[in-house]
């Protein structure tokens, strides 16, 4: 079943409509890290992303489907015939290869992926960046919360340092390469602005709302 706030997005139009149904159905029961709230409303935060910012319905449905690839066991070949081969292709241009095992090499990989993809992908990776960035200080807060709770030594919370400090590495040069492929874009201006303020979400998020 779509959530209440999907049905308050003006989504409900083909292709974007099948394709809120679609992720819906294959995200069912997953769960976001930053804030153990339905996987769902990642994609759907995307999409409206997207649909504010004038895309078109075949970008929007791709927003919707962005990480059918990486989170469950639909193919590209599936989404292709569900939704046709641009729906498709974007979300192949915005989806890692899990063959290459180095996070920043996988990374950089999706980064030129993505440049050499056109402009729908880059606003489509734009609005998949805007949206984890503002998940950052919620995950950020959760795992310390974790690590704190299980009694984790010193090693274990560097590893997780590492993990964040890598994480903001590739929103930073995700933004470089978005200021490369579509300068000026809305959705990239947003982007450095989320980039911007992000140390004090941060902060905010372990201090309970309190910042020095």
């Amino acid at each position: 079943m779509v959530s209440r706030s999907a049905g308050s997005t003006d989504l409900a139009t083909s292709p974007a409509q099948s394709a809120l149904v679609f992720a819906a159905g294959r995200h069912a029961g997953q769960r976001r890290n930053s804030d153990g709230a339905a996987f769902i409303e990642h994609p759907l935060e995307v999409a409206r992303l997207l649909r504010e910012a004038g895309c078109s319905e075949v970008v929007v449905a791709a927003g919707l489907l962005h990480d059918i690839v990486e989170d469950t066991h639909v193919s590209v070949a599936e989404l292709t015939e569900r939704f046709g081969a641009d729906v498709a292709n974007l979300v192949q241009a915005v989806s890692d290869d899990p063959s290459i095992q180095s996070y920043r090499d996988r990374k950089e990989m999706l980064r030129e992926q993505v440049r050499g993809a056109g402009i729908d992908a880059a606003l489509l990776f734009a609005a998949d960046k805007i949206s984890k960035v503002r998940e950052l200080p919620d995950r950020v807060r959760r795992d310390r919360a974790r690590l704190a709770a299980a009694g984790r030594g010193q090693r274990t919370h560097d590893l997780l340092e590492r993990c964040h400090q890598l994480r903001l590495e590739h929103y930073h040069k995700s933004l470089r390469m978005l200021q490369d492929v579509a300068p000026g874009h809305p959705l990239v201006k947003r982007l450095a602005d989320e980039l911007e303020h992000l140390p004090i979400a941060v902060e905010s998020a372990m201090t309970g709302g309190r910042t020095s």
